[in-house]
């Protein structure tokens, strides 16, 4: 990778406003922005129907009104061997995405797969339980019961799917270059603030 060219990936609690922060900070530097889209590209990449990697997403939908609901699968259905064969796609493909051009990758334990890369940066955006349960309800419009139950499958889920591929929880600092609540200086904030940092982080001025 040269150094003109470089990725940030984003890590984040369910609730964290993580997304689109991690949008306004590719939109405020002028980058590339990937998230859910990998799996789109996985099951291209697999010659699988999107229906196939998202199963479970997609059961899930069909079943409850609550359009989150697709992140506590974070793999999607099927068996172990295909989660792995999909795994193993969106791995080459987020490596690929990295090295093609400078870009910020949202989940999907891109800060494992680019771990050894020189010029990135791993991100992780957490925030209190009132926060995110705030965000959920008013933003998200969840009732409390639901966003309270969310906010802790949705943690479980990406930490098992974390856990799994890459060895270690997302939220573990071995791993991460910045930790930051959002719920501190907002979603706008936290944005400007780390924009600055991967500025002058990467000398751009």
């Amino acid at each position: 990778m040269s150094k003109s060219r470089y990725v940030v990936t984003i890590t984040r609690q369910f609730g964290s406003m993580g997304r689109p922060i991690a949008k306004k900070i590719a939109e405020k530097l002028g980058v590339e922005y990937y998230d859910r889209d990998l799996v789109d590209k996985a099951a291209e990449k697999l010659n699988l129907p999107v229906s196939t990697v998202k199963a479970e997403e997609e059961t899930a939908k069909k079943k409850k009104s609550n359009p989150f609901r697709y992140m506590e699968y974070p793999m999607g259905g099927g068996t172990t061997a295909t989660q792995e064969k999909i795994f193993e796609a969106q791995k080459n493909i987020i490596q690929f995405l990295a090295e093609k051009d400078t870009c910020v990758i949202v989940g999907r334990c891109s800060d494992f797969v680019l771990s050894e890369m020189e010029n990135a940066v791993h991100i992780y955006i957490y925030a209190s339980n009132e926060a995110r349960l705030k965000h959920c309800m008013e933003d998200l419009g969840m009732e409390e019961g639901e966003a309270r139950r969310m906010i802790v499958s949705v943690d479980e889920a990406r930490e098992a799917y974390h856990m799994n591929f890459a060895g270690y929880k997302p939220d573990d600092k071995r791993f991460k270059d910045i930790m930051i609540d959002s719920s501190f200086l907002g979603v706008e904030g936290t944005a400007d603030y780390l924009v600055q940092a991967i500025r002058q982080k990467f000398d751009l001025g």
